[in-house]
């Protein structure tokens, strides 16, 4: 239909729903309205407005449903009753029309309500944590300290193991042979052994103490960020009363357990000890004590969390994923990213470094999201930060800051959204993943500040046709035309899992997709009865189950159709 026509169809429409209600006699109208006030018997039938509509358009007086009802009504009156044909037909068409939208919304409503159900379902499965719980661990001397396996900017981590985990002949690394030390003054009990993550499946995470102080209280209010992932029984009974402020806020919001994000099971404060490499690798942050020339204070926060064997970039460095490892990947992060959102807390430093890599039962990469030193988790809960000034931290590694961040401007009313900046460093992360260079890191890379969209160049042909689609939406500068990390998620999701949906149609009936949720949500749990049921993939289904929202599904379908209908051309045009 052309804009002329759609405009002069649109102008009659209107114009005979004015003369029916608006331009009728005043005498007709008063004649009514007197017959109405004189009739005798049940009062006439009115069609009631039905209340499925949101109530942010509850406003309307009357639902679709009922309007429909109406206007075809009258338009076989005026069939019966001798109006003009022009008005006949456009009445009872816009009756059917509206009728075709009112079921249209009923097909909507019952997928709605199908999602919710589903959800209801998989939201009932908590996440459980693949180490057993413990009681003790509140002290330093409880574990074995290992070999030192990891070290940022400000901490040091080395993998441990619980005192009772592990046979007296074996503890080369105790805490309490480390301490003692010998006669010639060199560290004690010499450099450990390399330990497996099955002999040592805890690591203690050792922040660097500089202007916190050493009283337990200011430690645990200076980096509460680093609390964020902590379980519900990290902290003994009463530091848990502790008022803890972080360094960009009131904080932390506690993220509750998730496959894809670290786990703290015990946050304790100690006396720095002399661990393995301390005097080489990091001498200018320990206490006095320890070093003279150190500028450390006595005490300072451990950490203790599941030991992981890789992070991110070291895993790539010696491996590379196959097409679907890689898309799995990705979309690991993006099922992090969304559980961090929905929590209220940006992590605001993601980068390879602070993912750490384990494999499942078949092999498959399962990343985890570390590191919160830096993120943002305000205790209302909102993604959006006052930017009053430069003084204001905008977050970790500058590379990686999405365009509304690092183009911020402080002044007053100012506010940088953090809503989908980790979706952001995702898409830029997924260039790794697939065994390119990450485009904004080096002298010769990208700046977030200016780049162009044209300027990104392609994941290699390798990469599944949707997952570089999906990078391509997460590195859009507008965040208005970003997806969100669920949106991009679900693409994935599609992509992966639902190819019946999309393989013979340009655009998936609503019916189609309640049908293939279901019959996932049914495959799902007589899985989750099996005796396998910890792998990556069946994570990712339970993860897309339980997060179900028909808008975001829809809209995620729009971008993926849209997206195959784009390389379509593109490979016609070739």
């Amino acid at each position: 239909m052309s804009v002329k026509h759609a405009i002069s169809r649109g102008l009659e429409i209107g114009r005979s729903v004015f003369q029916l209600g608006l331009l009728k006699p005043a005498a007709r109208v008063a004649a009514k309205f007197r017959g109405e006030r004189l009739r005798v018997g049940h009062p006439a039938r009115r069609v009631q407005p039905q209340t499925f509509l949101p109530s942010r358009y509850r406003y309307y007086r009357m639902s679709l449903s009922g309007l429909a009802a109406q206007l075809q009504s009258l338009g076989f009156r005026r069939f019966a009753g001798g109006g003009s044909p022009r008005n006949r037909t456009v009445f009872l068409a816009f009756g059917l029309g509206l009728g075709l939208i009112e079921q249209q919304l009923e097909d909507d409503r019952r997928s709605a309500a199908t999602c919710q159900e589903i959800q209801a379902v998989f939201r009932k499965r908590k996440f459980q944590n693949p180490l057993k719980p413990f009681t003790l661990g509140y002290r330093l001397e409880d574990y074995v300290m290992g070999k030192q396996i990891g070290k940022g900017c400000n901490a040091a981590v080395y993998e441990a193991a619980p005192q009772f985990a592990v046979p007296r002949e074996t503890r080369e690394c105790s805490l309490v042979e480390l301490g003692s030390g010998g006669d010639d003054g060199q560290e004690g009990g010499g450099a450990p052994r390399s330990r497996s993550v099955l002999s040592c499946p805890l690591a203690v995470k050792m922040m660097w103490n500089i202007g916190a102080g050493s009283s337990s209280e200011a430690i645990l209010s200076s980096m509460s960020q680093e609390l964020v992932p902590a379980g519900p029984l990290a902290l003994k009974e009463e530091k848990t009363t502790v008022a803890l402020h972080g360094h960009f806020g009131v904080a932390p919001r506690r993220v509750s357990a998730h496959p894809n994000v670290v786990r703290v099971y015990r946050a304790f404060t100690a006396e720095v000890p002399l661990l393995p490499g301390a005097r080489e690798e990091y001498p200018d942050v320990l206490p006095p004590r320890l070093n003279p020339a150190g500028l450390g204070n006595n005490r300072t926060l451990f950490l203790v969390m599941k030991n992981y064997p890789w992070n991110l970039r070291e895993y790539l460095q010696v491996a590379l994923p196959t097409h679907r490892q890689g898309s799995l990947m990705v979309l690991q992060l993006l099922e992090g990213v969304d559980h961090l959102c929905k929590q209220g807390i940006a992590h605001r430093d993601l980068k390879s470094d602070n993912v750490l890599v384990e494999f499942d039962s078949g092999g498959c990469p399962r990343l985890v999201i570390a590191d919160f030193g830096c993120c943002l988790a305000e205790r209302d809960g909102d993604l959006r930060l006052p930017f009053s000034s430069r003084c204001v931290n905008r977050g970790g590694n500058a590379c990686l800051m999405a365009p509304e961040v690092s183009t911020a401007v402080p002044g007053p009313g100012a506010v940088i959204d953090y809503s989908k900046a980790d979706a952001w460093a995702v898409g830029a992360v997924s260039f790794e993943i697939f065994g390119r260079p990450n485009p904004f890191y080096g002298p010769e890379g990208l700046d977030s500040r200016g780049y162009q969209e044209k300027q990104l160049p392609p994941l290699p042909a390798r990469a599944p046709a949707d997952t570089r689609l999906v990078a391509e939406l997460l590195l859009r500068r507008d965040p208005a035309k970003r997806p969100s990390a669920r949106v991009a998620a679900n693409i994935l999701h599609l992509s992966l899992w639902g190819g019946r949906v999309l393989a013979n149609q340009d655009r998936a009936s609503v019916k189609s997709i309640s049908d293939w949720l279901l019959c996932q949500s049914a495959v799902v749990l007589l899985r989750g009865r099996g005796p396998v049921t910890s792998t990556v993939e069946a994570e990712l289904q339970r993860c897309f189950l339980a997060n179900l929202d028909l808008e975001d599904l829809h809209a995620a379908m729009g971008f993926l159709l849209f997206g195959r209908e784009q390389q379509r051309q593109g490979v016609l045009a070739n």
